[in-house]
């Protein structure tokens, strides 16, 4: 389980396609502290730690994790946002993430604020399970979000500046996929 506070971006030092499966070379400032076999989310998926080094570590994503999410688009260099599973002593922060993404989203707006930003998505409505409501969580590339606008097929979410500079949304673009996790509570 995770709560949707970034610890850290971490960068795509290599990728490895095996048959259906990509292998992923991640350099992150927490890679010391990892071990075989832990759940790390990336851009919100949850992925298991497959191999160690130094200074970075491996997963693979599966076929299934690459249709669902933005993780088939990644390149060498790009950045990734990074959470380490929560640990059950931990003080719960964010909201219940599974690390389980539902689907991709579009941005299609970003409005400056003065001091905040608002961002506008849409998504698929066809599952259930995605929906949002006014006030209610959402995750976006792993960041939990409270959700501002509340549409059938779109919503947006305002963005502090500490956001902004530690997580991938101040690179964001107009058109960019993200991974999102519809609020379980919500489901």
């Amino acid at each position: 389980m995770f709560t949707g506070i970034i610890e850290t971006v971490g960068k795509v030092l290599e990728i490895r396609p095996e048959k259906t499966n990509i292998h992923f070379k991640i350099a992150a400032s927490f890679s010391h502290e990892l071990k075989v076999d832990q759940s790390v989310a990336h851009n919100g998926s949850c992925l298991t730690v497959t191999e160690l080094g130094p200074d970075h570590y491996w997963v693979t994503a599966v076929s299934e994790t690459l249709s669902r999410t933005n993780l088939g688009q990644l390149k060498v260099g790009s950045k990734v946002n990074l959470e380490r599973c929560m640990k059950a002593t931990d003080r719960f922060e964010g909201h219940i993430v599974q690390g389980h993404v539902d689907g991709l989203g579009i941005c299609t707006g970003i409005e400056d604020l003065d001091g905040s930003w608002k961002f506008q998505f849409m998504y698929n409505a066809t599952d259930p399970g995605n929906i949002t409501v006014p006030k209610g969580s959402i995750t976006v590339n792993g960041t939990s979000l409270t959700v501002v606008d509340s549409a059938e097929e779109s919503f947006s979410v305002v963005v502090i500046p500490y956001t902004f500079e530690h997580t991938l949304f101040g690179e964001m673009k107009v058109g960019d996929a993200v991974n999102l996790e519809f609020d379980i509570v919500g489901k």
